[in-house]
């Protein structure tokens, strides 16, 4: 991705375009690369931010999804943002949710869930992580997506670059377990926001009645399926997710006018 990495104390982060923030959070195995697609269109629209979250850069301790959102919340302080769209993939999603859970105060308008984990996500699988071995690490990325040539050559190194760094696996492992034990349920009702949630169909990672369960416990939600997609709908099918959440700003907009 070629936009200029910002910082400002311990955060870095992409900042492009004007107006209100809408800012993408990423998964476990997710990079600022994720959202390509989604920044080069709604940075005419938007200030777009995307910070790098410290997967590997906490200590073993705040390596959780608390450690995470307590970092969102820190960066969004910092930066002084107002009327903040806060749009999560995956692990994002959760230490979105989180992050909202534990401060119902924050400057955020809407939120946006995509194959958000907090309530149930099939992980890497019993044999995970398995180092060394390409071919295993490829066919596991491919699993994200319903079309398996999105995971690229590009993207697999990126994984098996992780799975072989000891430290980032032990990080990895550490912020798994967390999502796992930090399951979401009934207190989900406490987020008021408007909550837009698109979903893959071929989601296998957190499939569709994970989306169907979110819209039932957040009540200010509308749930949209986009079919033949998997676990990451703005990498994957990148102009309908975009039409979708330009749709559901564009709606915010004319309620608060």
């Amino acid at each position: 991705m070629d936009y200029e990495i910002k910082t400002q104390g311990k955060f870095k982060y992409i900042e492009e375009g004007e107006g209100e923030p809408l800012v993408l959070l990423h998964g476990l195995f997710g990079a600022l690369s994720n959202f390509r697609d989604l920044l080069d269109h709604f940075r005419q629209y938007n200030k777009v931010v995307i910070p790098m979250l410290p997967l590997f850069d906490l200590n073993i301790l705040e390596t959780t999804v608390s450690g995470l959102a307590k970092y969102v919340h820190k960066f969004i302080e910092a930066r002084g943002y107002q009327n903040v769209h806060l749009l999560g993939n995956s692990l994002g999603g959760h230490v979105a949710l989180v992050y909202l859970l534990k401060h119902p105060e924050a400057p955020v308008s809407s939120l946006t869930l995509t194959g958000s984990s907090g309530l149930f996500e099939n992980g890497m699988g019993e044999t995970y992580p398995k180092r060394g071995d390409y071919e295993y690490i490829r066919k596991k990325t491919e699993l994200t997506f319903y079309d398996p040539a999105i995971a690229n050559k590009e993207l697999v190194d990126e994984v098996f670059e992780i799975v072989n760094n000891r430290l980032k696996v032990i990080k990895i492992i550490a912020l798994a377990k967390s999502a796992i034990r930090h399951n979401l349920g009934e207190e989900l009702r406490d987020i008021k926001i408007p909550t837009l949630l698109v979903w893959g169909q071929n989601d296998t990672i957190t499939p569709p009645m994970v989306g169907e369960e979110f819209h039932n416990l957040i009540p200010n939600s509308e749930l949209h399926f986009i079919d033949k997609c998997g676990h990451a709908p703005m990498m994957e099918v990148p102009g309908e997710f975009n039409v979708i959440l330009h749709g559901f700003l564009e709606k915010l907009k004319k309620q608060v006018s």
